[in-house]
C-alpha cells in the first residue's frame, strides 16, 4: 500500500479530533511511558488543576518524589482493578482522606459548578505512532487518552490496497497482549489497559475489548451509510464524546 496515503489518513484523524477538542501534538509519542501504559503529563496536569489541595498534600508528603509515586500507585491499581474501575472510582493514596480521582462524567444535571468545572478539565488526547511495547519497537497507528490513561488503540488501513482486514490481522498476530515466554504489554492486557482497540478503514470501523492473539475476534461497529454497510462519516465517528 501506500506509505505516504495511511499516513494523510492518520494525519486527517488527527486533525478532526484537535478541531474538537482533542489534545494534539506531532511530537506528542515521546511522552508516552510505556512501562506504565501512561501518558504521564496528561495524569499530573488533570490531577493538579482539578485537585490541587490533593496534589499540595503529595507534595508535602514525598517532595519531589510525588510524580513518581503517584504514577507507580497509578499503575498498580490499574494492574489490580482495571482501567474502567480506575476512571470510576479513583484511587487512594496513604496521607489523602479521600479518594484521587481521574476523570469527571458528565452529571445529569448541570446544577454544581464544581463538578462542571471538572467536567470541562477532561484531558482527552491522541498520540500518533506509540511504541508501545516492552519487548520490540513496534508501534500503534494511534492510542486514544482519557487525564493519560488509554481508552482506546487504533490501526488504520487504506482502501486502496489494504483492508480492515489487514488492520484486524494486525492485532490478532502482532499485537499480542501476552507474548510467549515474556511479560505482558501493559497497553494491552485486559482490563488494565486501553478499554477497546479499533480497526479501522476508510469506510468500516471493528472493535474489540479483549486481545487474545490469534483467536481474537472483531466485532463490527458499523454506523450504516445510507442502508448500506459501512460508516456514514466514516471513521470520524470515533470521535469520542468528554468522559
Amino acid at each position: 500500500m501506500s506509505l505516504h496515503k495511511e499516513i494523510s489518513f492518520e494525519s486527517e484523524i488527527c486533525q478532526h479530533l484537535a478541531s474538537h477538542g482533542w489534545l494534539y501534538s506531532d511530537g506528542d509519542a515521546a511522552g508516552y511511558d510505556r512501562a506504565r501504559a501512561l501518558f504521564p503529563a496528561d495524569v499530573l496536569a488533570w490531577v493538579q488543576a482539578t485537585q490541587p489541595k490533593a496534589w499540595d498534600t503529595l507534595v508535602k508528603n514525598h517532595g519531589g518524589k510525588a510524580e513518581d509515586t503517584l504514577l507507580t500507585r497509578l499503575r498498580d491499581q490499574l494492574d489490580q482493578r482495571g482501567t474502567l474501575d480506575v476512571l470510576r472510582h479513583g484511587i487512594e493514596l496513604l496521607g489523602l482522606k479521600t479518594p484521587l480521582t481521574l476523570a469527571q462524567f458528565k452529571p445529569a444535571l448541570a446544577i454544581n459548578p464544581d463538578i462542571l468545572a471538572r467536567y470541562a478539565a477532561n484531558r482527552l488526547r491522541v498520540v500518533r505512532q506509540v511504541h508501545y511495547s516492552l519487548h520490540c519497537e513496534n508501534s500503534i497507528d494511534l492510542v486514544l487518552f482519557l487525564n493519560g490513561l488509554p481508552v482506546a488503540t487504533v490501526e488504520l488501513k487504506t482502501d486502496f490496497t489494504q483492508s480492515i482486514g489487514d488492520a484486524i490481522d494486525q492485532y490478532r498476530f502482532d499485537r499480542h497482549p501476552k507474548p510467549k515466554g515474556q511479560s505482558p504489554e501493559p497497553l494491552l492486557s485486559f482490563p488494565a489497559g486501553a478499554l477497546i482497540h479499533f480497526a479501522v478503514s476508510n469506510k468500516e470501523v471493528a472493535m474489540i475489548t479483549k486481545l487474545a492473539g490469534p483467536a481474537t475476534v472483531f466485532l463490527p461497529f458499523n454506523l450504516g451509510d445510507e442502508g448500506a454497510a459501512g460508516n456514514e462519516c466514516g471513521v470520524m465517528g470515533l470521535a469520542m464524546p468528554q468522559a
